[in-house]
Order: structure tokens, then C-alpha cells, then sequence
């Protein structure tokens, strides 16, 4: 009579080899270390406002790997100010350490906010009126009038033009040369606009004159784009934000659509 197998003797002999072979896969990942883990010396007290290297330094079994030494420079209060990587096996010297501080072209750490800052502390000056008594029509062909719910603006279509609100515009200098900011001030008073957040509808500010320089008021500055007929007014303090119109709403700040954020300008210079 033939034999019949012992399945169960080989289920047993298969979990038996894949337990081996397992076993030597795990202990061949203990042996190894992985080749971007790295480790850092912990940076004393006594280190800061002096010169530091940081080595960094990896290994495994097959191969001896010595990365390239990290120098930097901290400050007193423990900031990372200066970074330089320097060649493999090399221990630096002093005179490499002084090098890092002194030499400009160093690669400075900067904080993120830096460019917000220095936005911050931008000052437009005015320079001259390029605008009297202007119309600003959308593209619906509403004219901005004034709201008499409050000191807000609104867009209708009008048949008697006398109801249009007129503006005066005022040209300010920029540091950047490829935009253009100006103020909006309804002709013959001191009501400028006011840039608000997004939806938020735009206000009427009164202020006692023109300002001959604008710092912290940025909400009254507008960056003016022309693009043939069609003209828009970005937020100088939200940069991402136009001037906008849109039926039954008040004159507001807004991205885009579904609001209508281009203008046609009708007026005269002065």
C-alpha cells in the first residue's frame, strides 16, 4: 500500500526553515546600521560664542564612512548663525574655525521671517495726483456709487452719471519698480479707501490730508495693474486680495470670481 504524505510534517519542516531564514534576516539588519543614521555630539554650555564642529561619523561592517565635518558658529544666546562642511578625515584647525566667522561669503542662516519684516518697514512716499475726478466701472458696466446704509461703496448701473462716485488718485514711490501704488480718495473730501479682509466690504477712511508718507497705513496704498482697458487693485497689506464688486454687495476685498475685480477708468488727468 502506497505511503500517504504527512502533510503536517511538512508544514512543520516549511514553518521551520522560513523560522531560520527570518532569524538571519533579523540578525543581519541588528549588525547593520542604517546609512543615514546619523548622531551629533551634544552641543555644552561652555560652546556658546565659540567655534564648534560637529562630526558626524558613520559605520558598518563592510565599510568605514567619515562624513564631512560640520562647523558653525553660535551665537551667545545658542543660535546657529554660520555653517560650513569641510573635506573628509580632516580635523579643523583654528585657523579654519576663524576663517568661518570672518569670511562674508559664509552661508548666513537667516530667520523666515525676514521678508516679511522687511516689508514691514517699507515707506512709500507721495510723489504726485495722476487721477482727478475719475469713474470706475466693472465689467458689468456698474459704476461705483456710495452706499447710504454706511460709510461703504456699491455698484449699480447708472443713467445719470452725477451719482458716480469720482476719485482722485495718488501716486506713491515703491522699491519695487514694476509695481505702482496709489491711494483712492473720493474727489474734493478726505475719505481714502480701506483695504478690510477677504469679503469684507472696503471702507471710507478719513483721514485729515493726503499723507505725504505712508508706513503702518498700508490698508489706504492699492498696487494699480493696467492691462489695456482693464484695471485692478491689489491690497498692498493683503497682496493676494483686489478691490471687487459684486451684484447686490458692497465693494469688497476679493481673489477673484465669482466677484469682478477689473475696472474701466473714465476721468481725466490732471
Amino acid at each position: 500500500m502506497a505511503k500517504v504524505p504527512d502533510l503536517f510534517e511538512d508544514l512543520k519542516n516549511c514553518y521551520s526553515e522560513n523560522e531560520e531564514y527570518s532569524c538571519e534576516i533579523d540578525q543581519l539588519a541588528l549588525n547593520q546600521k542604517s546609512f543615514y543614521d546619523a548622531s551629533y555630539d551634544t552641543l555644552h554650555e561652555d560652546c556658546m560664542g565659540k567655534f564648534t564642529s560637529l562630526s558626524t561619523k558613520e559605520t558598518s561592517k563592510t565599510s568605514q564612512f567619515t562624513f564631512k565635518e560640520s562647523v558653525v558658529v553660535v551665537a551667545g544666546n545658542g543660535k546657529v548663525l554660520k555653517k560650513r562642511r569641510l573635506s573628509f578625515n580632516k580635523v579643523p584647525t583654528d585657523d579654519e574655525l576663524e576663517a568661518v566667522a570672518n569670511d562674508p561669503e559664509e552661508e548666513i542662516i537667516q530667520p523666515r521671517l525676514a521678508a516679511h519684516s522687511s516689508q514691514s518697514n517699507m515707506k512709500y512716499s507721495f510723489q504726485r495726483v495722476v487721477k482727478q475726478y475719475c469713474i470706475l466701472n466693472d465689467t458689468l458696466h456698474q459704476t461705483i456709487i456710495r452706499d447710504t446704509s454706511g460709510p461703504y461703496l456699491m455698484a449699480a448701473a447708472l443713467h445719470d452719471m452725477d451719482q458716480a462716485v469720482k476719485f482722485d488718485m495718488g501716486a506713491y514711490t515703491s522699491n519695487d519698480e514694476s509695481k505702482f501704488p496709489v491711494t483712492l480718495r473720493i474727489s474734493k473730501t478726505r475719505l481714502f479707501l480701506s483695504a478690510q479682509n477677504e469679503d469684507e466690504p472696503v471702507l471710507l477712511k478719513e483721514m485729515p490730508e493726503t499723507p505725504k508718507v505712508i508706513r503702518d497705513e498700508t490698508n489706504l496704498l492699492f498696487f494699480w495693474e493696467s492691462h489695456g482697458t482693464k484695471n485692478y487693485f491689489k491690497s498692498v497689506t493683503h497682496p493676494m486680495l483686489f478691490i471687487a464688486t459684486k451684484q447686490e454687495r458692497p465693494v469688497h476685498m476679493a481673489r477673484g470670481q465669482p466677484s469682478i475685480t477689473d475696472f474701466e477708468i473714465i476721468g481725466k488727468q490732471p
